[in-house]
C-alpha cells in the first residue's frame, strides 16, 4: 500500500512580499507589513522555499552583514504542511550555505521559539543561556 504524499521541491530564492507575508502569518510568527517586507527581503544572505505542485508552503531566511554576523530567521512551514519533515529540507539548505559561505569567525544566531529549538540542534545550533540570554526590542506603533 502507497502512502498519497505530496511532492516537495527546494527554491533557493527569496519569496515575493506576499508569499512571505502569508507564511508568516499561516505558521503562526509575527504578522510584517508591505513596507517591512518589501525594506528587508532584498537584504536577505540567502533564502530558501518549499514548493509543493509549485506552491510556496515553507521557506527560511539568512541575513546579517555577511562578514561577521548572520541570523537565521523566518524558519516558516504552513500548518498543512507541517510534521513532514521541511523544517529540515529548509534548514538543511540555510546549513548548506553557512558551510559554504560563511567565514570561521563569524557568529551565526537565530531565536528558537518554543520546542523549536530541537530542530535547530540538529544542525549544531546550541542553547546559550545561561552564558548569554536572547533579548529583543519590538518597536510599536504611537
Amino acid at each position: 500500500m502507497t502512502e498519497n504524499t505530496p511532492a516537495y521541491s527546494i527554491l533557493h530564492a527569496i519569496p515575493s512580499v506576499e508569499t512571505y507575508r502569508h507564511l508568516r502569518s499561516a505558521a503562526g510568527l509575527s504578522a510584517k507589513t508591505v513596507e517591512t517586507a518589501t525594506r528587508g527581503l532584498p537584504n536577505s544572505l540567502f533564502a530558501v522555499q518549499i514548493l509543493c505542485a509549485g506552491e510556496p508552503v515553507g521557506m527560511g531566511r539568512v541575513i546579517g552583514d555577511g562578514g561577521s554576523f548572520y541570523q537565521v530567521v523566518d524558519i516558516a512551514v504552513l500548518p498543512a504542511h507541517q510534521g513532514r519533515g521541511l523544517g529540515k529540507m529548509i534548514m538543511g539548505a540555510i546549513s548548506d550555505y553557512i558551510a559554504r559561505e560563511v567565514p570561521e569567525s563569524a557568529y551565526v544566531s537565530l531565536i528558537a521559539d518554543g520546542e523549536a529549538y530541537r530542530l535547530y540542534e540538529q544542525f549544531g545550533f546550541a542553547l546559550t543561556a545561561p552564558a548569554s540570554q536572547g533579548m529583543a526590542l519590538k518597536k510599536t506603533a504611537g
